[in-house]
């Protein structure tokens, strides 16, 4: 392991590290993901709200849009919309839940100690916010005091994410948090149930980790996050 990746893991609070021993190593067996069966039936997102042009739009269009949204309560009381930042034409797309206070000043997704948070879950699998990877979140406006978006909330956003996803067209999804991840699948399953599976979403792999925020609220559930980061990085390398 070189010096930069003891780093990263140092800031994510995941040492210190223990390597097995060499004869050790040899008859530990492999680690086995499960598939859930999401991944033979893709998952679609819930729409009720029927806006057909939104799946025929361009990045401009659609960014200019979301701008303009008055589709739910949530516009009327935030500063700005947050539409998502990155590489458009990334393997990668993180999803997290919605904006913070942060988010809403700022315009761009997971600022702050969430964002750094965030920002060294990616260096610890050699990946950098703008290369490679787009982030941005369920709906594209805060919810007051930082609630969880409702569910006609996360409805009224979801063609605005499903073109995101298509425009993008990734190879992994990673859902950041038990909302994103049961919003993106239309499951009410729990996180601890939704974790090491391999999921599907309109026929990309999708793998559910915690919120970065929640990680900074319960510093013991990091080591599970990094499992999932592996999960997801040696995923990655199979559909390259």
């Amino acid at each position: 392991m070189n010096a930069h990746r003891r780093i990263v893991l140092k800031e994510l609070g995941l040492t210190p590290l223990w390597r097995l021993r060499p004869e050790a190593a040899a008859h530990q067996a492999p680690t086995k993901v499960a598939v859930t069966e999401q991944a033979q039936t893709d998952a679609p997102v819930h729409v009720d709200r029927q806006k057909p042009e939104i799946g025929q739009m361009d990045w401009e269009q659609l960014a200019s849009t979301v701008a303009n949204c008055t589709a739910c309560p949530l516009r009327q009381g935030c500063t700005q919309t947050v539409f998502g930042v990155g590489d458009r034409n990334a393997d990668w797309i993180y999803i997290g839940e919605g904006p913070g206070a942060r988010e809403d000043a700022v315009g761009e997704p997971f600022v702050g100690q969430a964002g750094k948070l965030l920002d060294n879950m990616l260096a610890a699998i050699q990946l950098k916010r703008g290369h490679n990877v787009y982030i941005t979140n369920i709906v594209k406006c805060r919810p007051p005091n930082n609630r969880n978006p409702g569910e006609d909330e996360a409805r009224q956003c979801a063609p605005y994410l499903a073109r995101q996803i298509e425009l993008i067209k990734p190879k992994l999804i990673v859902a950041l948090g038990k909302v994103a991840a049961q919003n993106l699948l239309g499951s009410q399953d729990s996180i601890a149930n939704l974790r090491g599976k391999i999921h599907s979403f309109s026929g990309i792999p999708l793998i559910v980790t915690y919120h970065p925020a929640y990680l900074l609220r319960a510093l013991p559930e990091k080591a599970k996050a990094w499992q999932d980061l592996c999960t997801a990085r040696e995923l990655m390398r199979s559909l390259s």
